[in-house]
C-alpha cells in the first residue's frame, strides 16, 4: 500500500501521522506519480494549526502541495508522459506521500539537469513569486524593494525582476546578504534607519515593493518610498491589505486570484525548471528529512529554524 502524512485535529506538529491508505489510480486526465521528495511550505503549518481558514474536518486530510518524483501510471486522455517520465508536481492536495494522482496539467517534465529536490521546491514559492512580479508589472527601469529576500519566495522573486531588467533591493539579516549579493540584490538590514537605508541603496527611488514578511517595519517603509501604492503587494497580510492600502496576493486574503494571476502561478514552474536547467536560476535547498519526520520538518519551518528548503524524502 501507499502511505501518507494525514491530519484529523487542527493543533501542534505532532497531529500528523504517516498511515497507509489505497495506492491510487489514475483516473481520466490523471498520473499517478511515485513521489520522492515532497516540498514543505510554511502553508502547509498554517493550515495544521489553523493560521490559515479551511473548511471543517470530516476524513484525514492530506498535507502538502508540492512534490517531485516520476510517474508510474497513466489515466485515459493524457499525452505528452510516459512511464518513469521525471515530473515536479504543483499545485496538488498530498503531496506528503509515497504516492499520488495528479492532473496531468499540475505535472512539469524535469531534465536531467534539475534534481527531484530542487523540482519539490519550486511549486508555491516560485508560483508566488513569479505571479507578485509580473501583478506588479515589473520591468526594465524599475526599482523594487522585496523584503524579506533571502525567503524561497524573496530568492525567486529577485532573480525573476532582474530577469525583467529592474533593480532590485531586499532586506535581510546581514548574515544572508551574501546570498542576496550572489542572486543580484542589494541588501540591507532590518531595524532602525530601514527607509534610509534603503534610499542610500536606491538614490533614483524605488517604483514597487513586495512585502514577504508581514512586518509593520515593511509596510511603512514600502509605503513611505512607493509613490504608487497599487505597487506594493504583501504575501503575508492579506487580511488587512485593504486597510492598509496596498494589494495582497495569498497570505490570507480576501480576493481571489484573478484568472491571469493563476496561469501566471502555472507558468512559472516550467520556467523556473528551464532556467535551472540553463544554470540561469537558484534553489537553495535546506534540511532532507524522511517523511515519517514530517513534524520535524512543521517545527523547523514555524521556528525559522532552517535555512533553505526542507524536503521530505519517502
Amino acid at each position: 500500500m501507499a502511505r501518507a502524512i494525514v491530519y484529523t485535529e487542527i493543533g501542534t506538529p505532532d497531529v500528523l501521522q504517516l498511515v497507509d491508505i489505497p495506492d491510487p489510480v489514475a483516473g481520466p486526465g490523471e498520473v499517478v506519480v511515485r513521489i520522492e521528495a515532497a516540498g514543505v511550505n510554511p502553508l502547509d503549518a498554517k493550515l495544521r494549526r489553523g493560521a490559515r481558514p479551511s473548511p471543517p474536518i470530516t476524513e484525514p486530510r492530506r498535507v502538502g502541495f508540492d512534490g517531485a518524483g516520476t510517474i508510474q501510471a497513466i489515466g485515459d486522455g493524457v499525452t505528452g508522459f510516459a512511464i518513469d517520465d521525471r515530473v515536479a508536481i504543483r499545485d496538488t492536495v498530498g503531496t506528503y506521500a509515497t504516492h499520488l494522482a495528479v492532473r496531468a496539467e499540475h505535472v512539469s517534465p524535469l531534465p536531467d539537469a534539475v534534481t527531484t529536490e530542487e523540482g519539490a521546491s519550486l511549486g508555491i514559492p516560485i508560483g508566488t513569486a513569479y505571479q507578485c512580479v509580473r501583478s506588479l508589472g515589473v520591468e526594465t527601469g524599475d526599482t523594487l524593494l522585496i523584503h524579506a529576500g533571502s525567503g524561497a519566495v524573496g530568492q525567486a522573486a529577485i532573480q525573476f525582476a532582474i530577469a525583467r531588467g529592474a533593480t532590485v533591493v531586499a532586506t535581510g539579516s546581514p548574515a544572508r546578504h551574501a546570498q542576496l549579493r550572489e542572486l543580484g540584490a542589494i541588501p540591507v538590514a532590518y531595524g532602525d534607519g530601514l527607509a534610509d537605508q534603503v534610499r542610500e541603496a536606491a538614490p533614483h527611488g524605488v517604483t514597487a515593493a513586495l512585502d514577504c514578511i508581514g512586518t509593520d517595519e515593511a509596510i511603512e517603509v514600502s509605503k513611505q518610498l512607493v509613490a504608487d501604492h497599487d505597487r506594493i503587494a504583501t504575501i503575508v497580510r492579506g487580511p488587512d491589505a485593504a486597510a492598509l492600502g496596498i494589494r495582497a496576493f495569498s497570505g490570507g486574503a480576501p480576493q481571489p486570484l484573478t484568472a491571469q494571476e493563476l496561469a501566471w502561478r502555472a507558468e512559472a514552474v516550467p520556467t523556473a525548471i528551464a532556467l535551472l536547467a540553463d544554470g540561469d536560476f537558484q534553489v537553495e535547498l535546506g534540511p532532507e528529512l524522511p517523511l515519517a519526520e514530517a513534524a520535524h520538518a512543521h517545527e523547523l519551518i514555524e521556528q525559522h529554524a532552517a535555512r533553505g528548503k526542507i524536503v521530505l524524502i519517502p
